[in-house]
């Protein structure tokens, strides 16, 4: 635990410094690389500090943690929210402080939707930043597509480094309409996007329809029964891509699943489209360490040539 209060120390300093802080991981002891800390993940999004449990914690652990908490609770750290993914539902609860009606993740100058204790999910994932600071090195006056779009951060970053237009696909009607909101939540303009509510597998006519792209980012679920198993499925997107960006571009393939190696990835990429080439595997965040790189999550970055008509 002293490394946990550590940190926490850490983050009552940048918040005595600063108005506001960048929401970010505090720890990540499900990469197994802190003792007796692999069942908890700490997320801070101001004024939240959200403790994410895999297994119930030791005896009287929590208690000592809010125990130390109590004196850091500020107008920045107002709140500490357990959720325990070892339960069914992944119940969420209020243990210290109170939670605001409305918390945000915050990029910098960019604000995103959360809806912390009512899923799983949160509505942004942290990990994800070396894909976006990635995205944003390749957004200027580029036509992107964004499949399996969830709450389109994605979009948003890009929308905000000056692409041409977003186009953003995602199955779920309720998650592209938190990505809406997460764009006029950054007062950013309508037509700089595009929402198509679809299964990505059986609608690739009106997925194609806004394109041509310069960029395509897939970011799918690796096991959503009845609509994506990547095992199966990711290969049917791959081949999909030169139609889709005939011109040819950058792919960013991005794949979550702790037991599929970026090997898979690339193997997909050579049955598929042996044209493609690989470009790089983006470094993972350092507040994600991992014992097994290859569980971490996988960005690997592709050039897709131009199709000869």
């Amino acid at each position: 635990m002293n490394l946990l209060l550590e940190r926490i120390v850490e983050l009552d300093k940048k918040l005595l410094s600063h108005d506001v802080v960048d929401s970010y991981r505090v720890l990540h002891g499900r990469g197994r690389c802190f003792i007796d800390l692999e069942f908890v993940n700490v997320d801070f999004y101001q004024p939240v500090l959200l403790l994410v449990f895999y297994r119930e914690p030791p005896e009287n652990w929590l208690a000592a943690m809010l125990d130390f908490l109590k004196d850091k609770l500020s107008e920045q750290l107002s709140c500490v929210l357990v959720q325990r993914r070892y339960l069914t539902n992944a119940p969420s609860e209020v243990v210290l402080g109170e939670l605001p009606e409305k918390v945000f993740a915050r990029r910098s100058e960019l604000l995103f939707n959360l809806h912390l204790n009512a899923q799983q999910n949160s509505g942004y994932f942290l990990d994800m930043e070396a894909g976006r600071r990635w995205l944003e090195d390749h957004s200027e006056g580029k036509r992107i597509l964004n499949l399996f779009a969830y709450t389109c951060a994605f979009s948003v970053v890009a929308v905000a480094a000056g692409a041409a237009k977003v186009v953003n696909v995602d199955m779920s009607s309720p998650a592209l309409n938190l990505g809406r909101a997460n764009h006029q939540l950054n007062v950013q303009p309508k037509v700089k996007t595009e929402f198509v509510a679809e299964n990505i597998l059986k609608s690739w006519s009106r997925v194609k329809k806004p394109g041509p792209y310069d960029v395509v980012i897939i970011d799918p679920p690796s096991y959503q029964k009845g609509s994506f198993i990547a095992e199966k499925d990711y290969g049917k997107v791959i081949r999909r891509l030169p139609e889709l960006m005939p011109q040819g571009g950058l792919v960013l393939a991005c794949l979550n699943a702790p037991e599929l190696s970026d090997d898979f990835l690339k193997n997909q990429f050579e049955e598929n489209l042996p044209s493609a080439e690989f470009v790089e595997r983006l470094a993972s965040h350092p507040d994600f360490p991992d014992v097994n790189p290859n569980q971490q999550l996988k960005l690997l970055v592709y050039r897709i040539s131009e199709t000869n008509s």
